[in-house]
């Protein structure tokens, strides 16, 4: 999922009509010289910023499946994301660490970020942005138990409505060992460092 790929100009161009009539009805005039590109900037960031709608998760994954004889917990921790509230279409934005045990195989772990973009570059909620990504490596790699935990600031929380500019949310899903142990997930949050 390369962020660098040529936009498809029919695309651009729609979105950026649309996008020039928004600037009308707020009252802007997108003739004047400092809005004359932005329709269209802000076009290429929307497909940017919504580029996971047209990635293939279970491709990503398929190209890095590695046997492993081990039975530790595998931890990748702060994995940065951006995503696009869909309640708002405002950002919201932190890190996702994700652990899982594994059984008899690993998934590279450049995978992981790369599947995080994947479920985070769509209008989102971060609720389901962290089921999401708790289910599809539950599914994607033979595991013992997955765990998927989510820590992100919300404009929509702080540019609008209560502006509330500290608030920050944590969510958490898990599978198998992790929902069965308790001591499992302390295990995983102190290494994640998450604030119980």
């Amino acid at each position: 999922m390369s962020r660098k790929e040529t936009h498809n100009p029919e695309l651009v161009a729609q979105l950026a009509h649309h996008y020039r009539e928004i600037l009308r009805l707020i009252g802007e005039d997108p003739c004047r010289e400092g809005l004359l590109k932005t329709p269209e900037r802000a076009a290429k960031a929307l497909i940017d910023a919504t580029i996971g709608y047209n990635a293939d998760a279970d491709a990503m994954a398929k190209k890095a499946i590695f046997t492993h004889e081990g039975r530790g917990m595998i931890l990748v921790r702060d994995i940065e994301f951006y995503s696009l509230c869909e309640h708002h279409i405002l950002p919201f934005f932190g890190k996702v660490t994700i652990g899982y045990i594994p059984d008899g195989k690993i998934i590279g772990l450049s995978k992981l970020a790369r599947i995080t973009d994947v479920f985070a570059r769509r209008l989102q909620v971060q609720e389901r942005l962290t089921q999401q990504l708790c289910e599809f490596l539950s599914n994607a790699i033979p595991n013992k138990g997955v765990i998927v935990a989510c820590t992100a600031g919300h404009l929509c929380m702080k540019m609008r409505g209560v502006e509330k500019q500290e608030s920050v949310t944590t969510t958490m899903e898990y599978t198998g060992q992790f929902a069965d142990d308790s001591s499992l997930r302390h295990e995983f949050m102190t290494l994640a460092e998450i604030q119980r």
